[in-house]
């Protein structure tokens, strides 16, 4: 038998298994985190899992970084106010589901927002990408009234897709913006088939009546939403 001490050279060789035996425990404690109830992984883990686990986050986040200080040392570049919207909302989707999110998703989408006012104040005719991208941030957080701003920014520039004014008419009524909410619908229905109104009529009312909405808003900005 291994353990019987008593043959020549057996005792050294029971001595070198401990010696082995611990070696690999030891070894597994450090390199992988054996048995330490840590969840952290040991050493190997640090090596890979750490790094892996960096390379979202950290890089929307070293984004954001470079584009406020972009925004910082040029205040009246409207290019520096888009790239600072763009990372903010990127960053915002990492803590997203769908459309629930974490309050940091939330701050994040709020401050695409506050962006995309510094930005509009710089530009008389706004990029509607970013406008699209802006009111989809505003919906998220329940903005409504900067979300169908946004869609007036997108229909303006795009008066011929249906959808678009879809949205506008939608996100004007969950607004209270009944007028814009109107025009919206009148607009859409005169770009479809008179086939398709009756349904594409109802659908929209669906809209309207979920909102609560009824009668007209004062509104400063209700005579735009027709973009064409």
């Amino acid at each position: 038998m291994l353990f019987d001490l008593r043959a020549r050279g057996r005792r050294r060789t029971v001595q070198a298994v401990y010696l082995g035996l611990a070696v690999l425990i030891g070894g597994g404690l450090v390199l992988f985190g054996v048995g330490t109830g840590s969840g952290f992984g040991g050493l190997l883990n640090a090596f890979t899992n750490g790094n892996s686990g960096s390379t979202s986050t950290p890089a929307v986040s070293q984004a954001e970084k470079a584009a406020v200080r972009q925004t910082q040392l040029h205040p009246s570049s409207p290019q520096a106010w888009v790239a600072l919207i763009n990372a903010r909302v990127a960053a915002a989707e990492q803590h997203c589901s769908g459309t629930t999110c974490t309050a940091a998703g939330r701050r994040e989408f709020e401050q695409a927002g506050a962006a995309w006012q510094r930005y509009t104040a710089l530009v008389k005719h706004p990029d509607s990408t970013v406008a699209r991208t802006v009111a989809t941030a505003y919906e998220t957080v329940g903005n409504f009234k900067q979300a169908t701003a946004a869609w007036l920014v997108v229909t303006q520039a795009d008066p011929n897709t249906v959808a678009y004014f879809e949205l506008l008419a939608r996100d004007a009524y969950a607004a209270k913006e009944t007028r814009i909410g109107d025009l919206a619908v009148q607009k859409a229905l005169s770009l479809v088939p008179k086939s398709q109104q009756k349904q594409l009529k109802a659908q929209l009312q669906q809209f309207k009546n979920a909102a609560g909405a009824s009668g007209g808003s004062a509104s400063s900005s209700g005579g735009s939403s027709g973009g064409g």
